[in-house]
């Protein structure tokens, strides 16, 4: 019987050698090697991860903070780099969903779905 464990350093490997995280690499590393792109999208995640982080305390968040993500969001889409990488970054999840899916299959079939829907 093969061993869950091994299966799962496979699918990581697959992960790493698909065309979906070789484009997210080069995506990234294009950000990364530009200083004002690395800034940008620093701010970026840091003003995402803030909101978050209060969403999740249960703290609400302001008009102000709203309007400033909006901004910061827009800001990062207007630039191209940035945007490629949030492309690739949604490739990549995309099939990483999938793959969640799949993996969760059985305990959907043993439990069935939360909206109690069967395929």
């Amino acid at each position: 019987m093969p061993n869950i464990y091994d299966s799962a350093y496979d699918l990581e490997k697959a992960i790493r050698e698909s065309e979906e995280f070789k484009s997210l690499k080069l995506a990234y590393d294009a950000v990364m090697n530009d200083e004002a792109a690395k800034q940008m999208f620093d701010n970026f995640r840091d003003t995402q991860i803030a909101l978050q982080e209060k969403q999740m305390q249960g703290q609400e968040i302001t008009e102000e903070e709203v309007e400033k993500a909006r901004q910061v969001v827009e800001l990062v889409q207007q630039h191209e780099n940035i945007s490629k990488l949030m492309e690739e970054e949604q490739r990549l999840n995309t099939v990483i969903n999938d793959v969640s899916r799949i993996i969760t299959k059985p305990l959907e079939e043993l439990y069935g779905t939360p909206d109690n829907t069967q395929e």
